[in-house]
């Protein structure tokens, strides 16, 4: 926990004997056309073992497995295989077969011939043939299918049979490149059981990729999580789920609530300006951490006679519990007003042009950055031919600032003299800050036109946009999402008048399995034990 490691595979003690050592991947790198895929991947994987190369899209899992099947040859890196150096032997050369996730399976052959292709080649006599096909139907729960066409079968049955014509050449390593892929939901989970349960018989070693982690839990005595071309943790899955190393895998291998924390010292963890007991240990005295709580392990309990107080802000059943939504620590929230003006624009003496603007609020603290370009954006000026909607450049601008607060006009104007006059508002912008979450928030007051509302077909962004609303990481000054826009009008309906609107970043939110359902809006304390807490190195995620 924390930073000492479990030795536990599959769920049960397991001893790692040197000697069972069967491949070893030692600095291997790959790259595509300067692209680098793999970067430099060191792996020992034992005699038996179910191993799953776990990760997204793009990790660089298959590529893995396609240079240990052959396929493909390393850049850089050296391929061990039963103690001897393998990057330049053929595929056909190499103890292990691949199944992959499209069969690839005969159609002009039956169930048996299938099979037997692979023996055949091998010229072995019919009569070991038919025994070694027939093993297989039986290890497959194939029996009686050997003279079936292979096209009419289920898809299931003909990735057993892929599995089937490559375990009947006994290899000693079988390859499965995302198998069940194309399988429903209930027979992929049907095929994982039925996986284990035909490497268990066999006995022999099985390397799996998938990007889906319910498998891996499910199947695997290890599971390498991969991202980016580079290992992030390699462990049962016990280990991986309760013991995640990083935000990373904590994020992919199940849910997980992650908090940023204070390790204080061996066993004490700060979060939420709260300190707790945890078993972890080994981190430095007042270390940044990550700490990790799973759904699973949280208890929701009445309020004050828990460790945190919350709301509930969601409930959602799920069949088997209900997932439940508990903010701890509001978000960060900022209120401005928005002036809604009817349309203004100012029309030429001959009519032949037309043109607009708004007045607009600027922190003092910006009153130096402000340019030409700026003042135009802020105030949404713009010119234009009534009879072509042709937009129109404005040629001059006119204004004087001076860093104090104030109204100051500023004048735009079309070449041919057609101009509007509005304000800029100088005020000393004031910003919310949240030092719980680390975080602040500010927004500025502004003036929009009737019509402009009306006519915005994104209305929550266009409201950040308009108030300049931004948030912010107080510690290193990074953006934070603004996540919710509040506000109490009909865009559609909208009238001349003053109206509130909010912003604000989303709280801290804990989610919650648990089979007792909960009502929104209610009051309640979340509760969980030492062990329950999982501290982790912040490793840059």
């Amino acid at each position: 926990m924390g930073k000492h490691t479990a030795h536990v595979l599959g769920g049960k003690a397991m001893e790692i004997n040197e000697t069972n050592r069967l491949i070893q991947f030692q600095n291997i790198v790959k790259d595509f056309d300067g692209q680098l895929v793999l970067k430099g991947i060191s792996l020992d994987i034992y005699e038996n073992e179910f191993v799953t190369l776990l990760g997204p899209s793009g990790c660089g899992k298959t590529t893995l497995l396609r240079i240990l099947a052959g396929f493909l040859r390393q850049s850089e890196g050296r391929l061990i295989f039963d103690g001897k150096e393998i990057s330049d032997l053929p595929p056909y050369k190499r103890e292990l077969n691949t199944v992959f996730q499209k069969y690839a399976l005969f159609p002009h052959m039956n169930v048996y011939e299938n099979i037997a292709f692979g023996l055949k080649i091998k010229k072995m006599s019919k009569d070991v043939i038919e025994q070694k096909v027939m093993k297989m139907l039986k290890l497959i729960n194939l029996e009686g299918f050997e003279k079936r066409d292979v096209t009419l079968l289920s898809g299931g049955q003909q990735q057993r049979i892929a599995i089937a014509r490559a375990l009947v050449n006994e290899p000693k390593v079988l390859l499965l490149d995302e198998p069940l892929a194309a399988l429903d939901l209930k027979l992929r989970k049907e095929m994982q059981y039925e996986l284990k349960r035909i490497q268990q018989e066999v006995g022999i070693t099985f390397i799996y990729v998938t990007h889906d982690q319910e498998e891996a839990l499910t199947m695997s005595d290890k599971i390498v999580v991969m991202k980016d071309g580079e290992i992030q943790q390699v462990g049962s899955p016990i280990d991986i789920y309760n013991e995640p190393q990083n935000r990373y895998v904590a994020n992919f291998i199940g849910e997980s609530n992650i908090i940023p924390g204070v390790m204080l010292c061996d066993y004490q963890v700060q979060f939420d300006d709260q300190d707790f007991t945890c078993v972890d240990f080994g981190f430095k005295e007042k270390e940044a951490v990550d700490v990790v709580i799973r759904p699973e392990d949280l208890d929701i309990v009445k309020e004050h006679e828990g460790k945190l107080n919350g709301v509930v802000k969601s409930v959602l059943f799920k069949g088997v519990h209900y997932e439940i939504m508990v903010e701890t620590v509001p978000g960060t929230k900022v209120s401005v007003k928005m002036h809604v003006t009817k349309p203004h624009d100012v029309a030429s003496s001959d009519a032949k042009e037309r043109i607009s603007a708004n007045s607009f609020y600027v922190d003092l603290a910006d009153i130096k950055e402000l340019n030409d370009a700026e003042i135009i954006a802020r105030a949404d000026a713009q010119a234009w031919d009534p009879m072509t909607n042709e937009y129109l450049s404005i040629s001059r601008i006119e204004y004087e600032l001076k860093e104090e607060v104030g109204n100051y006009p500023v004048t735009f104007a079309t070449a041919n003299g057609t101009s509007i006059t509005v304000n800029i508002m100088a005020v000393e912008q004031k910003y919310v800050e949240n030092p719980k979450k680390n975080e602040a928030i500010s927004a500025f007051n502004f003036f929009k036109s009737v019509d402009e509302i009306k006519e915005s077909v994104a209305i929550d962004t266009d409201l950040k946009t308009w108030a300049n609303a931004q948030g912010w990481k107080l510690s290193d000054e990074s953006d934070v999402e603004i996540e919710d826009v509040e506000y109490d009008f009909d865009p559609d309906t909208i009238e001349v008048g003053v109206y509130e609107v909010s912003f604000a970043t989303k709280g801290r939110v804990f989610k919650v399995h648990t089979t007792h359902n909960s009502e929104e809006g209610a009051e309640i304390a979340l509760d969980f034990r030492p062990e329950d807490i999982h501290v982790m190195s912040k490793m840059g995620y």
